[in-house]
């Protein structure tokens, strides 16, 4: 056994100096040094040695297997910093020449039609109010004038969490926390994403964008829905954009109406971006019903308001003069750099 052991010694040492790669010196430790290997089927073989000769034979064995190890751990440092320079040779690096360009992103059309509008609102002393998406039915329905089984929801059936925990179907429920939470006078815009189970198409989507207003306190009339209304198509649209409000029916307004603005393009004349109407249709608007103002704790013999609300998505292809609302949806970079 005493010569089988030297025997593995020499063995390895011619083998550790002909290793080209840290692979052979992998296989190299396995086929000596492994669960199988041949210093190991000699150590597993000591039980049938004498009481005598085991210690002997022992001590040689871990004598040899140490010197095994600290061949190995030397020639694979070695080897290694050898590959690594090899590597480095032939990696070279040409410093002249130019680097990759980084191009600098920018706002998405939703975001920057939604700060347009936000910045418009607050320049006239609204502040933002915010609310879950993951709402529930009372904020989203109850309190607006729609109560269970009312045909209102049929337009706005949504993706319910459970009976009373829907996705929010517009940001409506923000002006009714509001009121709940604070004492007019009540100025506030609130913007957010909404749900409804709409089908993909050119014009609509289940995930969309809404900023919502609502005003409340002494006196106030349509009049100043209409200026206020006014003044944003103005500032956004241009200082020639004019108005239009169509009667219409919303469930927490009253009266309520349709709002158009006139064509940017042709400036009201007719054109195939406004369907040769001179307008397009923008948000809808009203005043708030007095049973919403009662129910969220606001004496509507006192007090009165208006409310607004308008998709960003609708905003935006009007502004931009886009044909299709997937595209603000999609992601296509040569689509959104124009923006």
């Amino acid at each position: 056994m005493r010569e089988e052991l030297y025997k593995i010694k020499e063995n390895v040492i011619k083998m550790l100096s002909e290793a080209k790669s840290l692979q052979e010196l992998e296989d190299i430790r396995l086929k000596i040094l492994g669960k199988k290997g041949e210093l190991t089927r000699i150590l597993r073989g000591m039980g049938a040695l004498s009481a005598e000769e085991r210690p002997i034979i022992g001590q040689l064995a871990n004598q040899i297997r140490s010197e095994i190890e600290g061949n190995l751990f030397a020639i694979e440092r070695k080897l290694s910093a050898w590959l690594l320079e090899m590597k480095m040779k032939e990696e070279v690096i040409d410093v002249t020449l130019p680097g990759k360009r980084r191009y600098p992103g920018h706002k998405h059309p939703i975001s920057l039609v939604a700060d347009r509008v936000c910045e418009v609102f607050i320049g006239m002393g609204y502040s933002i109010a915010e609310g879950p998406d993951i709402e529930f039915d009372k904020y989203n329905f109850e309190l607006l004038n729609i109560p269970k089984g009312h045909p209102a929801r049929d337009a706005q059936d949504t993706f319910y969490i459970n009976e009373d925990v829907v996705l929010r179907t517009h940001t409506s429920p923000v002006q009714a926390r509001v009121m709940l939470s604070q004492k007019p006078p009540i100025r506030v815009i609130c913007p957010g994403r909404v749900y409804r189970a709409d089908a993909v198409d050119a014009t609509h989507s289940p995930v969309f964008h809404q900023i919502e207003g609502l005003v409340v306190d002494k006196g106030v009339t349509m009049g100043d829905l209409i200026g206020a209304l006014q003044t944003f198509a103005s500032l956004t649209f241009g200082p020639k954009t004019r108005i239009r409000l169509r009667p219409h029916h919303f469930q927490f307004t009253e009266p309520s109406a349709e709002v158009d603005v006139s064509c940017w393009e042709c400036d009201g004349e007719g054109c195939r971006l406004c369907k040769h109407e001179g307008f397009v249709e923008i948000l809808g608007a009203g005043m708030v019903n007095p049973k919403v103002l009662e129910m969220c704790g606001i004496d509507s013999n006192v007090y009165s308001g208006f409310a607004f609300g308008m998709g960003i998505e609708r905003v935006a292809i009007c502004k931009y003069g886009i044909d299709d609302m997937r595209l603000l949806f999609e992601n296509d970079i040569r689509f959104l750099e124009q923006f």
